[in-house]
């Protein structure tokens, strides 16, 4: 099974198209409704979720589309630099297993929308390495985060990874590091004078202060389901990780530096575990072991015991979509 998604034919995105369907039929058949976090500072998200408000069809329609965008997005980014081979579906074929995992995950809500907008900003982080005028792409990944925390508000402490990750991609001085925080802010004070022209902005400012005054890491996400199922995808996806970096594919320095950038990247990815509301929308960490697990499926030698529990893997997800429903 590994070895087939390591290859880029039709054949391939077919049996992909096949499971993203397949896990989402039960979402259409149920009817599921969207479910904000913080509603009031994530305006882009009420926007679109607003628009989509007179349907629920439609609005799972959408949530699927975007399943798909991200999809082709995610694999391509992973194939330019190289985290995957040149010809390959693993990425698409990861990122929509960990991204429709649950049911929970199958349905329209924050961070299904900020998702295109983290994986740009992962992507414009990845392209500035071998840049010598990397100016216009960074300022393009702090206006993605901005659009990102407007949908998922928590995608605000990206601004701080992408400050800390780029030295890794040898862009670490401070002039560089300020550009991103300059495109960052340059969309929130358009927002912010749009409102204030436009709309109520005391009750604007209201809504972020509070959150602010109000914000702070908990457990009160987590249940023993959902520290099972992290635990049962996060243990082996270190350890395919680990194995995968052992492979004998030499990587170059421009590959490393961007798993340094990713193995940084988890680090928030946890933490937005604790930011409170169901951690299985909190998706970030997802992203994060979907490159992980494509990276170490592309390169490892021996593929049997790692086909193996990716059989289980998959009759435990579907089993989970159509029998147990537990997530």
């Amino acid at each position: 099974m590994i070895k087939f998604f390591r290859q880029s034919y039709a054949i391939q995105y077919v049996v992909i198209a096949l499971m993203a369907v397949a896990l989402w039929i039960p979402a259409f058949m149920s009817g599921t409704t969207a479910v904000g976090l913080d509603e009031p500072v994530i305006p882009l998200f009420n926007l679109v979720s607003g628009l989509l408000a007179f349907s629920p069809f439609v609005r799972l329609l959408f949530a699927f589309f975007l399943l798909v965008v991200e999809t082709l997005v995610f694999n391509a980014m992973l194939v330019r630099n190289q985290i995957v081979g040149k010809v390959s579906t693993m990425g698409a074929f990861v990122f929509v297993l960990l991204m429709s995992l649950t049911v929970t995950q199958t349905d329209f809500y924050p961070f299904a929308l900020s998702t295109i907008f983290i994986l740009l900003a992962i992507s414009n982080l990845f392209d500035v390495y071998p840049l010598p005028n990397p100016e216009l792409g960074l300022l393009k990944t702090g206006v993605f985060v901005a659009l990102a925390s407007m949908c998922y508000f928590p995608a605000i402490f990206l601004v701080l990874w992408v400050f800390i990750a780029l030295p890794m991609a040898k862009k670490g001085t401070l002039r560089l590091q300020l550009i991103p925080i300059f495109g960052f802010l340059f969309v929130y004070i358009v927002y912010f004078f749009g409102v204030f022209l436009f709309g109520d902005f005391h009750q604007m400012a209201a809504n972020y202060r509070d959150y602010f005054t109000s914000i702070k890491f908990s457990v009160s996400g987590f249940n023993l389901k959902t520290i099972s199922l992290l635990v049962l995808l996060f243990v082996p996806s270190i350890l395919l990780f680990v194995g995968g970096g052992n492979a004998g594919f030499e990587k170059t320095v421009e590959v490393r530096a961007k798993i340094s950038i990713t193995v940084v990247l988890l680090v928030f990815a946890l933490l937005l575990l604790f930011v409170g509301g169901n951690v299985l929308m909190n998706g970030l960490i997802f992203i994060v072991l979907s490159i992980f697990v494509s990276y170490a499926f592309s390169y490892m030698g021996n593929t049997g015991w790692a086909n193996l529990f990716l059989v289980v893997f998959l009759a435990l997800v579907f089993a989970n979509h159509y029998y147990f429903k537990l997530l």
